[in-house]
């Protein structure tokens, strides 16, 4: 599992002083490189070799409102990894409070969009952070 910090902005929120439920997604986003690149393979390096995570599916539940400038901690894991695929799950919490978790799924695909396999080496390195620490 990674964690990653991350403070409320100004622009992060909506009318109401809360975070605008879309950002969720972008938080999760930040997560997943952070996770990425604590595991040793950013996506900067993927994209170098042709190798893409795009999202097909994504999920979030909201539980309690974040605010401007509140310190959120993303803690992100994965919940499935498959020959061809990888399911990134997270957690948004504030002082240990849960905000908000979710799921992201992401088929491996090649610069043509077609799904590839997971490389041997990649797939190796993201198998040791499956469910950890959940």
């Amino acid at each position: 599992m990674n964690k990653f910090n991350l403070r409320v902005s100004y622009r992060d929120t909506d009318q109401m002083g809360t975070v605008y439920y879309a950002n969720y997604l972008v938080f999760f986003e930040r997560g997943r490189s952070e996770f990425m690149r604590e595991a040793g393979f950013t996506y900067r390096q993927m994209e170098e070799l042709g190798l893409f995570f795009p999202v097909m599916h994504a999920e979030c539940n909201y539980f309690s409102p974040a605010k401007y400038d509140d310190l959120l901690t993303i803690e992100t894991s994965i919940s499935e990894l498959k020959n061809a695929s990888v399911v990134f799950a997270y957690k948004i919490k504030c002082a240990d409070k849960l905000i908000a978790d979710g799921k992201t799924k992401h088929p491996l695909v090649n610069r043509s969009f077609k799904p590839i396999r997971i490389p041997q080496d990649l797939k190796t390195l993201l198998e040791k952070y499956i469910n950890a620490n959940e």
